[in-house]
């Protein structure tokens, strides 16, 4: 029993597994507090990057040579999927009444952007 499941284990297919990583530095603008900007993230996971597969967290440094900034960790299941999420809150932000115009809104009352990296994870 045994060697047959260890045989059965070595045909199986190994499957890959990649994510995308969409990596935004930022600062917090005056006035604004972290959990102000945490409740905004996860309105935004809540009611728009839920159903475009993209989910994200923050990063506060404890040791790092700047601790000023913070950073936004997207995660989506691959480029490809980044992008249409990507494109579809270009679209979207265009109408300040839309949920991403709402929360585009809200990110730049309260943050401002440092730089932006993406990663593929494997």
């Amino acid at each position: 029993m045994k060697k047959m499941l260890i045989i059965a284990l070595s045909v199986l297919p190994f499957v890959a597994y990649a994510d995308h990583l969409d990596v935004i530095q930022f600062e917090l603008n005056e006035g604004c507090t972290f959990s102000e900007y945490l409740e905004i993230k996860n309105d935004f996971n809540a009611n728009w990057g839920n159903k475009y597969g993209y989910s994200a967290e923050v990063l506060s440094p404890l040791q790092s040579h700047d601790l000023t900034s913070l950073y936004w960790i997207g995660r989506s299941a691959d480029a490809a999927s980044f992008g249409r999420a990507w494109d579809a809150w270009r679209s979207e932000t265009a109408d300040s009444d839309s949920v991403a115009g709402k929360l585009q809104a809200r990110f730049a009352e309260c943050s401002k952007n440092v730089g932006r990296r993406s990663y593929d994870i494997d």
